[in-house]
């Protein structure tokens, strides 16, 4: 499909602002890991060893009176704050593998308390199981990112090829940052939820590099204004498409995040960060990144 530059309407300037996108992105980058740095991550039992355990109360609770008699049935034993969720559910999470006869005592318990409607849910995972699991799931990250990079140096030029490893960093960190920051529970449908954000940015950074490729043969672009000029052009006819993609799927992460379960709660928050992250990154940064590689091999061409 062909479009004709000159009926493409530029409302605004990005590449001529793009320092000041560069900037932003910095500051959140930096902010957050400095905040990574002195919090770290709120790693679930996916990643560090311990047991999880989901209940449903079936009715209105005080998490204090649930603390109180895990307090008294597993003594000795770290757990984190009760926190509820919908109107009759809680987690908690020990920092320790929990036997199944324990927690057979601790249900028992809870029963004689709230009712004998009274379920739960364990998942326990000991410390060579989370390691295996940290191992695997940075590997699964990097082949993803790996593949990703050929593919795009294959289909294009080496020089998008960058660009694109560049914002896709971006987008794989926001969403970590962000999960520090609010101390969400890290853990293996974050991993997921990182691979599917992957997917979607770089398909959008594919159709932006795509119909960059498709201008660079029908405009001139023999000087960086040029280049500049055909690039705001590339990012405008895509505009509309880009936002469209990502708000149909964001609107539904977000009810996925409101409307759905606990255990799919932080892959929907975290789809949504990287959603907005990745649809940011593909025009205002990774696009920005390739004009000022070219304009830099423009310049070394030209003396």
């Amino acid at each position: 499909m062909s479009f004709n530059a000159e009926n493409t309407v530029v409302r605004f300037d990005i590449v001529k602002n793009r320092r000041k996108f560069f900037i932003g992105s910095s500051v959140i980058i930096i902010l957050g890991l400095l905040f990574i740095l002195f919090s770290g991550m709120h790693l679930g039992v996916d990643f560090k060893a311990g047991t999880r355990l989901d209940l449903f109360i079936g009715k209105q609770f005080n998490p204090e009176d649930v603390e109180t008699v895990i307090k008294q049935e597993v003594p000795d034993v770290v757990f984190t704050k009760v926190t509820p969720y919908g109107t009759n559910q809680a987690f908690t999470r020990f920092d320790q593998t929990i036997s199944s006869d324990t927690m057979m005592k601790l249900e028992t318990a809870l029963k004689k308390k709230f009712g004998d409607q009274v379920t739960k849910q364990v998942s326990s995972v000991d410390p060579a199981i989370a390691r295996e699991m940290v191992k695997k799931a940075a590997i699964a990250v990097s082949i993803a990112a790996i593949g990703i990079v050929i593919y795009i140096a294959i289909r294009f030029q080496w020089l998008f090829g960058i660009a694109t490893v560049i914002g896709l960093i971006h987008d794989v960190f926001i969403p970590i940052a962000l999960f520090s920051v609010f101390r969400l529970e890290v853990d293996i449908t974050f991993i997921a939820a990182l691979l599917t954000i992957l997917g979607y940015s770089i398909n959008d950074k594919i159709v932006i590099f795509d119909r960059i490729r498709e201008n660079l043969r029908t405009m001139k672009s023999k000087t960086i204004p040029d280049l500049e000029h055909l690039v705001n052009v590339s990012l405008w006819q895509t505009m509309r498409r880009s936002v469209y993609t990502v708000a149909t799927v964001f609107f539904t992460a977000l009810a996925l995040a409101v409307l759905g379960s606990e255990s799919i709660r932080n892959f929907s928050l975290a789809l949504l960060f990287g959603l907005v992250s990745g649809t940011y990154s593909s025009i205002f940064i990774a696009a920005q990144i390739w004009v000022n590689l070219k304009e830099r091999n423009m310049k070394k061409k030209n003396g």
